[in-house]
Protein backbone atom coordinates (compact mmCIF):
# COMPACT_ATOMS: atom_id res chain seq x y z
CA UNK A 1 0.00 0.00 0.00
CA UNK A 2 1.33 3.44 -0.94
CA UNK A 3 1.99 5.76 2.00
CA UNK A 4 0.39 9.17 2.23
CA UNK A 5 2.90 11.88 1.38
CA UNK A 6 3.88 14.06 4.32
CA UNK A 7 5.24 17.52 3.56
CA UNK A 8 7.39 19.59 5.85
CA UNK A 9 5.65 22.74 7.07
CA UNK A 10 8.16 24.86 5.15
CA UNK A 11 7.50 22.95 1.91
CA UNK A 12 3.73 23.21 2.33
CA UNK A 13 3.97 26.96 3.00
CA UNK A 14 6.30 27.47 0.02
CA UNK A 15 4.00 25.61 -2.37
CA UNK A 16 0.88 27.42 -1.18
CA UNK A 17 2.70 30.74 -1.63
CA UNK A 18 3.66 29.65 -5.15
CA UNK A 19 0.03 28.81 -5.84
CA UNK A 20 -1.12 32.26 -4.72
CA UNK A 21 1.60 33.94 -6.80
CA UNK A 22 0.57 31.88 -9.84
CA UNK A 23 -3.05 32.98 -9.42
CA UNK A 24 -2.10 36.65 -9.09
CA UNK A 25 0.72 37.10 -11.60
CA UNK A 26 -1.52 37.51 -14.66
CA UNK A 27 -4.04 40.03 -13.26
CA UNK A 28 -1.29 42.02 -11.53
CA UNK A 29 0.67 42.05 -14.77
CA UNK A 30 -2.41 43.25 -16.62
CA UNK A 31 -2.78 46.14 -14.18
CA UNK A 32 0.83 47.12 -14.84
CA UNK A 33 0.29 46.97 -18.61
CA UNK A 34 -2.81 49.13 -18.34
CA UNK A 35 -0.99 51.73 -16.26
CA UNK A 36 1.83 51.86 -18.81
CA UNK A 37 -0.68 52.60 -21.56
CA UNK A 38 -2.29 55.38 -19.51
CA UNK A 39 1.13 56.90 -18.84
CA UNK A 40 2.05 56.96 -22.54
CA UNK A 41 0.74 60.10 -24.30
CA UNK A 42 1.21 58.38 -27.65
CA UNK A 43 -1.44 55.78 -26.74
CA UNK A 44 -4.19 58.16 -25.67
CA UNK A 45 -6.63 56.47 -28.04
CA UNK A 46 -6.26 53.24 -26.03
CA UNK A 47 -6.90 54.83 -22.62
CA UNK A 48 -10.50 53.63 -22.33
CA UNK A 49 -9.50 50.04 -23.07
CA UNK A 50 -6.64 50.34 -20.59
CA UNK A 51 -9.01 51.50 -17.85
CA UNK A 52 -11.33 48.56 -18.57
CA UNK A 53 -8.35 46.20 -18.40
CA UNK A 54 -7.22 47.64 -15.06
CA UNK A 55 -10.74 47.41 -13.60
CA UNK A 56 -11.15 43.78 -14.72
CA UNK A 57 -7.70 42.77 -13.46
CA UNK A 58 -8.24 44.51 -10.13
CA UNK A 59 -11.53 42.63 -9.71
CA UNK A 60 -9.79 39.32 -10.42
CA UNK A 61 -6.94 40.13 -8.03
CA UNK A 62 -9.32 41.03 -5.22
CA UNK A 63 -11.35 37.84 -5.70
CA UNK A 64 -8.27 35.63 -5.66
CA UNK A 65 -6.77 37.38 -2.63
CA UNK A 66 -10.03 37.23 -0.66
CA UNK A 67 -10.26 33.53 -1.41
CA UNK A 68 -6.62 32.85 -0.52
CA UNK A 69 -6.94 34.73 2.78
CA UNK A 70 -9.85 32.53 3.86
CA UNK A 71 -8.96 29.19 2.24
CA UNK A 72 -5.19 29.14 2.83
CA UNK A 73 -4.35 31.82 5.39
CA UNK A 74 -5.09 32.45 9.03
CA UNK A 75 -8.03 34.64 7.91
CA UNK A 76 -8.77 35.98 11.39
CA UNK A 77 -7.31 35.89 14.86
CA UNK A 78 -10.66 36.62 16.49
CA UNK A 79 -11.40 32.96 17.21
CA UNK A 80 -11.30 29.41 15.96
CA UNK A 81 -14.68 29.49 14.15
CA UNK A 82 -15.70 31.10 10.87
CA UNK A 83 -19.21 32.32 10.09
CA UNK A 84 -20.65 30.78 6.91
CA UNK A 85 -21.80 34.27 5.92
CA UNK A 86 -18.13 35.12 5.45
CA UNK A 87 -17.71 31.97 3.38
CA UNK A 88 -20.65 33.01 1.20
CA UNK A 89 -19.33 36.54 0.76
CA UNK A 90 -15.95 35.27 -0.43
CA UNK A 91 -17.54 32.55 -2.57
CA UNK A 92 -19.74 35.03 -4.41
CA UNK A 93 -16.79 37.36 -5.03
CA UNK A 94 -14.87 34.39 -6.46
CA UNK A 95 -17.73 33.36 -8.74
CA UNK A 96 -17.95 36.85 -10.17
CA UNK A 97 -14.74 35.94 -12.05
CA UNK A 98 -15.57 32.26 -12.62
CA UNK A 99 -17.47 31.16 -15.71
CA UNK A 100 -19.93 29.07 -13.71
CA UNK A 101 -22.94 30.18 -11.64
CA UNK A 102 -23.12 29.42 -7.92
CA UNK A 103 -26.09 27.92 -6.08
CA UNK A 104 -25.56 28.38 -2.32
CA UNK A 105 -27.51 26.17 0.08
CA UNK A 106 -25.65 26.71 3.34
CA UNK A 107 -27.22 27.53 6.73
CA UNK A 108 -25.95 30.40 8.86
CA UNK A 109 -23.67 28.53 11.24
CA UNK A 110 -20.20 28.74 12.73
CA UNK A 111 -17.71 26.24 11.36
CA UNK A 112 -14.39 25.32 12.99
CA UNK A 113 -11.67 27.13 11.05
CA UNK A 114 -10.17 24.06 9.39
CA UNK A 115 -13.60 22.80 8.34
CA UNK A 116 -14.40 26.18 6.81
CA UNK A 117 -11.10 26.06 4.92
CA UNK A 118 -11.93 22.55 3.72
CA UNK A 119 -15.33 23.70 2.46
CA UNK A 120 -13.85 26.63 0.54
CA UNK A 121 -11.10 24.52 -1.02
CA UNK A 122 -13.68 21.95 -2.09
CA UNK A 123 -15.64 24.77 -3.70
CA UNK A 124 -12.63 25.76 -5.80
CA UNK A 125 -12.17 22.18 -7.01
CA UNK A 126 -15.88 21.99 -7.85
CA UNK A 127 -15.54 25.19 -9.90
CA UNK A 128 -12.73 23.51 -11.82
CA UNK A 129 -15.07 20.72 -12.90
CA UNK A 130 -16.91 23.11 -15.25
CA UNK A 131 -14.12 25.25 -16.74
CA UNK A 132 -16.27 26.43 -19.65
CA UNK A 133 -19.25 27.40 -17.53
CA UNK A 134 -22.26 25.76 -15.93
CA UNK A 135 -23.82 25.48 -12.49
CA UNK A 136 -22.04 24.69 -9.22
CA UNK A 137 -24.10 23.82 -6.14
CA UNK A 138 -22.69 24.02 -2.60
CA UNK A 139 -24.54 22.55 0.36
CA UNK A 140 -23.97 21.92 4.08
CA UNK A 141 -26.30 19.74 6.14
CA UNK A 142 -26.27 17.84 9.41
CA UNK A 143 -25.95 18.78 13.08
CA UNK A 144 -23.04 20.74 14.55
CA UNK A 145 -19.90 18.65 14.64
CA UNK A 146 -21.30 16.22 12.07
CA UNK A 147 -21.66 18.53 9.09
CA UNK A 148 -21.83 17.06 5.60
CA UNK A 149 -20.36 19.02 2.69
CA UNK A 150 -21.88 18.34 -0.72
CA UNK A 151 -20.94 19.85 -4.07
CA UNK A 152 -22.32 19.09 -7.49
CA UNK A 153 -21.91 20.70 -10.89
CA UNK A 154 -22.96 20.33 -14.48
CA UNK A 155 -21.66 22.07 -17.57
CA UNK A 156 -23.80 24.40 -19.64
CA UNK A 157 -25.50 22.12 -22.21
CA UNK A 158 -25.57 24.90 -24.80
CA UNK A 159 -21.76 25.01 -24.75
CA UNK A 160 -21.54 21.25 -25.30
CA UNK A 161 -18.70 20.93 -22.84
CA UNK A 162 -18.14 17.86 -20.71
CA UNK A 163 -18.25 18.07 -16.94
CA UNK A 164 -15.00 16.61 -15.62
CA UNK A 165 -13.09 15.63 -12.52
CA UNK A 166 -10.08 18.00 -12.39
CA UNK A 167 -7.00 16.10 -13.56
CA UNK A 168 -5.14 14.21 -10.85
CA UNK A 169 -7.39 15.52 -8.09
CA UNK A 170 -8.45 12.10 -6.72
CA UNK A 171 -4.86 11.03 -6.03
CA UNK A 172 -3.86 14.41 -4.63
CA UNK A 173 -6.88 14.49 -2.32
CA UNK A 174 -5.95 11.08 -0.94
CA UNK A 175 -2.39 12.26 -0.31
CA UNK A 176 -1.11 9.69 -2.81
CA UNK A 177 -0.73 11.55 -6.13
CA UNK A 178 -0.44 9.54 -9.33
CA UNK A 179 3.02 10.99 -10.04
CA UNK A 180 4.25 9.95 -6.60
CA UNK A 181 5.05 13.52 -5.55
CA UNK A 182 3.33 16.86 -5.17
CA UNK A 183 4.37 20.24 -6.55
CA UNK A 184 2.98 23.78 -6.58
CA UNK A 185 0.56 22.91 -9.39
CA UNK A 186 -1.12 20.20 -7.34
CA UNK A 187 -0.78 21.69 -3.88
CA UNK A 188 -4.33 23.04 -3.66
CA UNK A 189 -6.13 19.65 -3.93
CA UNK A 190 -3.37 18.07 -1.83
CA UNK A 191 -4.00 20.71 0.86
CA UNK A 192 -7.73 20.01 0.60
CA UNK A 193 -7.09 16.35 1.37
CA UNK A 194 -4.83 17.32 4.26
CA UNK A 195 -7.61 19.47 5.74
CA UNK A 196 -10.06 16.57 5.38
CA UNK A 197 -7.74 14.24 7.30
CA UNK A 198 -7.20 16.90 9.97
CA UNK A 199 -10.96 17.26 10.49
CA UNK A 200 -11.77 13.52 10.26
CA UNK A 201 -13.76 13.91 7.06
CA UNK A 202 -14.02 11.29 4.30
CA UNK A 203 -13.85 12.66 0.75
CA UNK A 204 -15.51 11.21 -2.34
CA UNK A 205 -15.22 12.65 -5.84
CA UNK A 206 -16.43 11.54 -9.25
CA UNK A 207 -18.92 11.80 -12.11
CA UNK A 208 -22.36 10.19 -12.28
CA UNK A 209 -24.58 10.66 -15.34
CA UNK A 210 -22.58 13.71 -16.47
CA UNK A 211 -22.94 15.35 -13.04
CA UNK A 212 -19.84 16.02 -10.97
CA UNK A 213 -20.08 15.25 -7.26
CA UNK A 214 -17.71 16.01 -4.41
CA UNK A 215 -18.61 15.20 -0.82
CA UNK A 216 -17.04 15.31 2.62
CA UNK A 217 -18.70 13.16 5.26
CA UNK A 218 -17.66 12.81 8.91
CA UNK A 219 -15.82 9.56 9.59
CA UNK A 220 -17.39 7.06 11.92
CA UNK A 221 -15.96 6.77 15.43
CA UNK A 222 -14.46 3.38 14.55
CA UNK A 223 -12.79 4.82 11.43
CA UNK A 224 -11.33 7.72 13.41
CA UNK A 225 -9.94 5.34 16.05
CA UNK A 226 -8.51 3.04 13.36
CA UNK A 227 -6.86 5.99 11.63
CA UNK A 228 -5.34 7.17 14.92
CA UNK A 229 -4.03 3.66 15.57
CA UNK A 230 -2.43 3.56 12.11
CA UNK A 231 -0.76 6.92 12.71
CA UNK A 232 0.59 5.73 16.05
CA UNK A 233 1.89 2.55 14.44
CA UNK A 234 3.57 4.54 11.67
CA UNK A 235 5.22 6.82 14.23
CA UNK A 236 6.48 3.80 16.17
CA UNK A 237 7.97 2.36 12.98
CA UNK A 238 9.75 5.64 12.26
CA UNK A 239 11.17 5.74 15.77
CA UNK A 240 12.47 2.17 15.44
CA UNK A 241 14.00 2.95 12.04
CA UNK A 242 15.72 6.01 13.49
CA UNK A 243 17.12 3.97 16.38
CA UNK A 244 18.35 1.33 13.96
CA UNK A 245 20.08 3.92 11.82
CA UNK A 246 21.72 5.45 14.91
CA UNK A 247 23.01 2.04 15.97
CA UNK A 248 24.48 1.40 12.52
CA UNK A 249 26.12 4.83 12.58
CA UNK A 250 27.78 4.02 15.91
Amino acid sequence: MTDIIELKATDLAAMLCSRVCHDLINPIGAIGNGLEVLADPNQADMSEGARDLIASAAKQSRAKLEFARLAYGASSTAGTDIDTRECERVARILFEIEKADLEWDVPLILLPKHKAKLFMNMLLIAAGSVPRGGQVSARISGPAGEEKFEFSSKSDPEKRQKTLVPSGSAGLLSGMPDEGSVDARGIQPFYTGLLARMTDMELDIGIEQDVFFFTALPKSKDAVEASAAEETKAEDVKVEETKSEDVKAD
